[in-house]
């Protein structure tokens, strides 16, 4: 019987193949990446060396350095955002520790149900998880502060959301459901034989925690820890809601104001504020890499099927599950709660009994009858379902090429996929408002642009979920494809696309619902005929238009709910 050779994946060629269609796919991937990653980077930094503002041409300058770094004030917003990012991460961690040991480690009841602290706030826009908590917290309308004003007869509100506490304790409770993911399934991964044995020898709980379990899960920690730091780091959702009246300033703060709240803009000096800004973000992203690259020297998963050890708690079962209950109830029942109630009450008040008679859907109706949310709404329904296409698209070819292919200038589309990664969102807006207002191309002010930059910001979203489903598809089934005379394009549609459907449907729903409530980038880039949902949020609540805020909320959570619903019964017929 004569026998077959199969070409194993080659190397690429010194030779460029022009007609070869892996060689036009990479260069096209590169290319796109490129402008994608670099030239808002580039135009960011010419923004902040130049003389003249924005859309002039001028000389260069490190006059806005010298202007931002001898201003006293700098520092201090130096020291503020350092506390708020790694305040924030830390009681992330806290909770997301908690509830992750709780739900998968111990035999505590109802623990499915609190694994929607991780899913649930998925579909709610951070800005408005800040408005919740700011009508539940603040110290002279707060829910909670009437209600414990009342209950211990108090002259005062024991609370103030308008300070850096508030501030940290909100964007924690953001923060928590990525810290969650990333904790649990380190904990899930575990191989329970090694706490055995410290049994067998003789330790009791607290010490296989310390010796064995916390060891083996602090590589996760540390990652969960850098990631965290650094979206707070960059966070301007929680900042705008709560940073700004308090007149605290971070970074984000900083940006917003010196180029959409100062008369005349100083987008010179934002554009210096975002360079630094990217500058510590990509030394902690860096940082997050590395300890995400210690987690695969931690794996203990072998090919051996087990479950994790599971911890008797006891009577102390019960008490586990009410702490689990209690970050539930901060994370979505309480911000739930108070969106539905600003939604069916006429105007925000304290609710008593009484507000029953006032119940009324008067706010969903003007939602009906308003022509700027049924635009907005569009808009944002445009960019989630169209820019995670192109997302998820962009990111498999990128996950091809860099997983299975040995091509040379692999590692230089990996760093342009880091590097947005790093990208805060306001240091993006400034750099695309500094590029597309220099070249004459009809971008700026309409939809191309918001797209180009939820592409840009949250690529290694999409790309993170569909390289983990590519790394497991065997190298057999391309050159399988191969024997039968399939070439690359061929293979690439009707092998490794299938295959990759359960992380491409993921990254799109996730990537889409992300697109959806965007906020950061929006406000920057937005014009009255693009306008998404997020800045119509919140200048709806800088309007205090408290009951439409709600109802637009519930609105736009609903709409997430539906995306992700047909997409995964789409992922269902599909199979």
């Amino acid at each position: 019987m004569k026998s077959v050779t199969v070409d194993r994946p080659r190397a690429w060629s010194p030779r460029i193949n022009w007609r070869d269609p892996l060689t036009l796919t990479v260069i096209a991937v590169a290319l796109v990446l490129a402008c994608l990653s670099l030239f808002p980077t580039a135009m960011l930094f010419y923004g902040s060396f130049t003389t003249e503002p924005l859309g002039q041409r001028g000389a260069l300058t490190v006059a806005n350095y010298a202007a931002a770094y001898a201003d006293p004030e700098t520092y201090t917003l130096l020291l503020d955002s350092f506390l708020f990012a790694l305040g924030s991460s830390i009681f992330s961690l806290v909770l997301a520790l908690t509830l992750a040991w709780v739900t998968v480690r111990t035999n505590a009841p109802w623990r499915g149900l609190f694994e929607l602290t991780a899913i649930v706030p998925n579909i709610f826009p951070p800005v408005l998880i800040a408005i919740s908590w700011t009508l539940l917290l603040s110290p002279s309308v707060g829910l909670l502060n009437a209600v414990l004003k009342s209950a211990f007869n108090l002259s005062s509100a024991p609370f103030n959301i308008y300070s850096m506490t508030g501030l940290v304790f909100v964007e924690g409770l953001v923060l928590t459901p990525l810290a969650y993911l990333i904790i649990s399934a380190a904990l899930r991964g575990m191989d329970p034989a090694l706490e055995e044995s410290a049994r067998i020898a003789g330790s009791n709980q607290f010490q296989i925690v310390r010796r064995i379990t916390f060891p083996l899960m602090r590589p996760a920690i540390l990652a969960a820890g850098m990631l965290n730091f650094v979206r707070a780091l960059e966070s301007f959702d929680t900042p705008a809601i709560i940073a700004l009246p308090a007149r605290i300033e971070v970074f984000t703060t900083k940006i917003y104001r010196e180029a959409l709240a100062a008369y005349p803009p100083n987008y010179n000096l934002a554009a210096t504020y975002g360079v630094s800004l990217l500058a510590i973000a990509l030394v902690f992203v860096a940082l997050y890499r590395h300890y995400t690259a210690r987690v695969e020297t931690f794996a203990t998963v072998t090919g051996k099927g087990y479950r994790p050890h599971t911890i008797d708690l006891g009577r102390w079962k019960y008490a586990a599950s009410g702490g689990a209950l209690a970050i539930l109830v901060l994370i979505v029942v309480l911000p739930v709660f108070m969106l539905f109630t600003m939604s069916v009450l006429p105007y925000f008040h304290v609710p008593t009994m009484e507000s029953l008679d006032l119940v009324s859907l008067k706010h969903y109706k003007y939602l009906v009858e308003n022509d700027r949310i049924y635009r907005a709404i569009g808009n944002s329904l445009i960019l989630a379902v169209a820019g995670a296409t192109v997302a998820m698209l962009l990111a498999a070819l990128t996950a091809y090429i860099t997983v299975k292919t040995r091509v040379a200038g692999r590692g230089i589309l990996e760093g342009l996929t880091f590097l947005p990664w790093a990208f805060p969102s306001t240091a993006l807006a400034i750099g695309l408002l500094w590029g597309y207002v220099q070249i004459p191309l009809p971008i700026y002010g309409t939809l191309w642009i918001l797209m180009i930059a939820y592409v840009t910001r949250f690529l290694p979203y999409g790309l993170r979920s569909v390289s983990s489903t590519i790394v497991q598809i065997h190298n057999e089934l391309e050159e399988a494809s191969r024997v039968c005379g399939g070439g690359f394009l061929t293979t690439l549609r009707r092998i490794l696309f299938p295959l990759m459907r359960p992380g491409l449907i993921a990254g799109w729903i996730l990537l889409a619902t992300i697109f959806m409530r965007e906020f950061s980038l929006s406000l920057f880039l937005y014009t009255p005929t693009s306008e998404p949902v997020g800045p119509l949020l919140y200048f709806l609540w800088l309007d205090g238009m408290t009951g439409p805020v709600g109802a637009l909320g519930i609105l736009v959570s609903v709409v997430s709910a539906v995306l992700v619903i047909i997409a995964r019964r789409f992922a269902r017929l599909a199979d």
